[in-house]
This record gives C-alpha cells, structure tokens and sequence, in this order.
C-alpha cells in the first residue's frame, strides 16, 4: 500500500514539475498565434506576428549572423574536436584522464565566468595587437564578428570531444593497423575505416555544436562587443524595450528549432546503442 501512495505521489510530483517548466513556454508558444498585442486575453487565431517578423530587417540581420556564426563553429569545432579526440584516445591513461578533466571544466562552468573571461582575454589581446602590429599594418582589432566566432567554438569542442571519444572507444584498436599491413597510407586508414567507426558520433557532435551556438546568450553577450548581435541578443534587446508579440513568434521559431535537433540527437543516441547491442550479440552467438 505505501509502495503505491509512493508511486502515485512520485507522478504527481513529476507531472506537477513539468507543468512548472513548461507550462510558461506552452502560452509563449499559445499567444504568438494570437490576433491582438494583448499578452492575457485571447482574441483569436493569426500570423500577422510571424509574417511581421519576416519583415523586420532587424531580425533577419540576427539571424543571418546568428546561421553564420553556428555553422562556423559546428565546422571548425568538429574539425578540432575530432582531432583532439583522436589524439587523447592515443595517449596514455593518467595524462588522458587529465586532459578529459580540463575538456569538461567549460561545460561544468556558469557561462558567465566564460563569456567573461573570454571577452578579457579577447579585450587584452586585442590591446597588445593594436599597440604593436596595429599601427604598422594599418587597421585595429576589436570585439566583434571574429571574437564572437571564437568564442563559440571554444565552448562547442567539448562538447564535440565528449560525442567522438566513446566512438573511438567502442573500435577495435587493431584495425588501423591491420589496414596498414594490408597496403593503406596512414591517411587512407583513418579515412576508410576509422571514421566509418566514429562517424555517428562525430555527426552527433556537429549537431550539439550548432545547438548550442544558436542558443547561446550570456557568452555571445560578453564576446560580440557592438559588432556583431546575434538571435539570442536580439531578443534580449526587445524584451528591454516594449515587449512585442514578435516576441513569442521568434522565441516559438528558436524553441522548434532547438528542440528538433535535440530531438535527432536523441533519436540518433538511441538508434546507435541499439546497433551496438545487435553488434555485441552477434558476436557473441559466433563465439
């Protein structure tokens, strides 16, 4: 009897939780549709918000800034966290534990620890180079689109190490190897049989990375300066003005997106253990 006043109690305090979370974000979503600027009271269906927002060249300028800096940083931070994936399997256990330790501290910090310790940094380098080189080459450095971009994959590599390295655990360590005996460049190796082992993983971490940069604010605050703005801080300035239905209709348009790749990385987590489990079973009926 107590085990069932537990379970009961159990759901309703989970159902009572996700109504807490996502009940705020089920009205945005509700009240973007909404015929009148009005924020309680409903006075019928309509896009003119969304058709409204497509029109607003502020918005847009966003989001094209927002698209370029995420695509960016999902190339080049799969490109290096690929790599530094690669290189700490190949090392020894006690520095590679080290290093995996370091990888993890950007994610388990507040962002905005990162964001500013990034804009200092970015600030101080900038400082040196336009009072050295600056002058003689003729243009100065500044927060901007570049720092804004640097940022993004500095926080997006772990992310992407953290997706590749359980691939490369699960390959069998002698097939580089055994396709180097059998005539390939080292090259030729990695590209035509290890990356087929860790290229899940290597997608699943490209697709973190864009996640994570289209919804980024604090660290985009701190990095971008005056040069750059993306969706995130375009929503931020709106709120601090008059709040506009546009509003809802952006933040509905963000959260589809962010929770859909959420979505297909999950699915694709999901659809991979299955194989593993199929793969570890086959082998184990052959032996």
């Amino acid at each position: 009897m107590n085990l069932k006043k537990n379970g009961i109690l159990a759901r309703l305090g989970l159902l009572l939780t996700m109504v807490f979370l996502y009940a705020p974000i089920l009205v945005l979503i509700v009240f973007s549709f909404n015929n009148s600027k009005s924020r309680t009271v409903w006075q019928g269906f309509s896009l003119k918000w969304y058709l409204k927002l497509v029109g607003d060249s502020r918005i847009l300028t966003a989001l094209a800034t927002t698209l370029e800096i995420s695509v960016l940083a999902m190339l080049i931070s799969t490109l290096l966290g690929t790599m530094a994936a690669i290189g700490f399997f190949n090392m020894r256990k006690r520095p590679r534990a080290v290093l995996m330790a370091i990888n993890n501290v950007p994610m388990t910090n507040a962002d905005i620890i990162t964001g500013v310790s990034l804009m200092l940094l970015f600030v101080f380098a900038a400082g040196a180079f336009n009072a050295t080189l600056g002058s003689v080459l003729g243009f100065e450095l500044k927060l901007g689109f570049f720092t804004l971009l640097l940022a993004h994959i500095t926080f997006d590599i772990p992310y992407v190490i953290l997706s590749v390295m359980p691939k490369l655990n699960q390959c069998d360590p002698n097939i580089e190897e055994a396709a180097e005996d059998l005539g390939a460049h080292p090259w030729q190796a990695f590209w035509m049989v290890v990356f087929p082992e860790i290229r899940p993983g290597v997608l699943n971490g490209a697709i973190m990375a864009f996640t994570m940069s289209v919804d980024d604010f604090v660290i985009s605050y701190f990095t971008a300066g005056s040069g750059a703005s993306t969706l995130a801080m375009e929503i931020y300035a709106m709120t601090r003005k008059r709040i506009s239905p546009e509003i809802n209709a952006l933040s509905t348009l963000l959260f589809v997106v962010v929770l859909t790749l959420l979505a297909v990385v999950n699915i694709r987590s999901a659809q991979q253990e299955k194989l593993a489990e199929k793969r570890a079973a086959m082998l184990r009926q052959k032996n």
